[in-house]
Parts: structure tokens; sequence; C-alpha cells
């Protein structure tokens, strides 16, 4: 499996997975059958940890209950009643990231989120040190304003994360957005909802046993890095079909 090559050090998140009972065993499959197993390209901090074996359950239903389809949801795209939902963990600064939401993404939500089939909710999931963290909190503040998707499209257009994501930069990306109060944007950036939303996603990732990214669930099954259309396509498929009474 491909790993970071990133050029220097950079800091990462010494959270430990958590063991719970029922999730142990998600982290388990999800990091020996899929996230490891899987050769596409993802991005990776230095370093790492594990998890420890545990009695078996089911790993799929475990995942499947990770889906929120709250109709307020501003870190989401589509119908909250879709037959098919893909969560998708992802960093600003991965490259990887910026690669399927600049060429896969949008094709997903042509083609399935506006006939109603697909939902897309995004986990904030910086593993590249506090320019991610920033990044992360900056979009979550978008999304108060409804610009989530947009200032997502800003943040990983082209050369944007070689940027950096320090203050500045970051509230040039919510004017790019479309973020109508920048004020507003960046009290809710540095605030405590911020970091409380940031942090929910954060645990439910590690939870899981999600160390790289993009990592992905669709209907509870995992796909990791920024594989092909076609995988996704394929992925979609299958979780329709399986969904129908």
């Amino acid at each position: 499996m491909s790993s970071s090559k990133t050029s220097r050090k950079t800091k990462t998140s010494k959270k430990p997975l958590y063991i719970a009972a029922g999730v142990a065993i998600a982290a388990i499959t999800l990091g020996l059958v899929s996230w490891e197993a899987s050769t596409a390209p993802a991005e990776r901090p230095s370093g790492g940890s594990g998890a420890s074996a545990a009695p078996r359950i089911d790993p799929v239903a475990e995942l499947k209950a990770l889906v929120r389809r709250e109709s307020g949801d501003k870190l989401a795209v589509g119908r909250a009643d879709a037959p098919v939902v893909l969560i998708e963990y992802s960093d600003f600064k991965c490259g990887y990231c910026g690669k399927f939401a600049r060429d896969t993404e949008p094709e997903l939500v042509r083609k399935y989120v506006e006939d109603g089939t697909l939902r897309i909710e995004w986990r904030n999931f910086p593993i590249f040190g506090a320019d991610s963290e920033a990044a992360a909190k900056a979009a979550w503040a978008a999304g108060q304003q409804d610009r989530f998707a947009a200032f997502h499209t800003a943040a990983y257009a082209d050369g944007s994360k070689e940027k950096g994501f320090g203050e500045a930069r970051l509230v040039e990306l919510a004017g790019q957005a479309g973020v109508q109060d920048l004020e507003r944007f960046k009290k809710d950036m540095a605030g405590e909802q911020a970091a409380a939303a940031l942090k929910k996603d954060q645990d439910e990732g590690y939870r899981i046993g999600v160390t790289s990214t993009p990592s992905f669930l669709v209907n509870g099954q995992p796909i990791a890095g920024a594989q092909p259309l076609d995988a996704f396509t394929t992925a979609i498929a299958r979780a329709k079909a399986a969904a129908r009474p």
C-alpha cells in the first residue's frame, strides 16, 4: 500500500485507537481486511498504531450504524433517505484526498446524488498536524453558513494546499466559497463548537481503525484510498441493490 511521501516529518496524532467491545472488531476488520489490504493510493502520517484482537462480531453492521442521516447536517449532500450513503474521512492537506475531490467526487454527485441514489457525509479527519486541523475547523465554520461543499471545492483545488492553511488563507478560501459573513466565520472557526465537531469526527475515525486518508464507507463497506471511479460506481450499485426491500 502506498504511504505518505511528504518531504518533511509531519506532526501526527498520538490518540490511541479505542478498543471497546464491538467497535474494536470493526477496527480490526477494517484495518486488516480493507485499509491495509488495499493497494490504492492513500496518505498516512509518519508512525502509526494498531489494535489487538477481540471476539468476532459483524463488522459491517457496526460500520453501517455510523451513518447519521441528519436532515440538517451541514457536512453532507444528498437526500437523508437516500438508499446509499458514502462516508468520507479526509484531510485538506492530503494530496490523494484532493485528487478524489477533483477527479471523482463531482462525477458521483452528478450521477448519483442528483438522482437521489447517494448521500455523501463528510468527516473531517485531519492527520497532518495543526494546518490540517485549522482547515477542518474552517470547513465546519463555512458549513454553518451553508458553504461547506463550496469551501471543500476551493480548499481541494489544484495547488491550494501548497499555499498553506493559515488564518488569512482560510478567510480567503471562505470568501472564494461564497461565505457571506466572514467575521462570523472567523469566530465560528475558533469556537468550541468547531473543536467539538472535529473531535466527534476524529473519535469516530480512530474508533473504527482509520489510519490513512482518504478512507470511505459505502453502506458500511470500506474503500481505502483514492480508487478509480469504477470502484465507487460498482460499490454504489451493489449497495443500492442490497438496500432494496
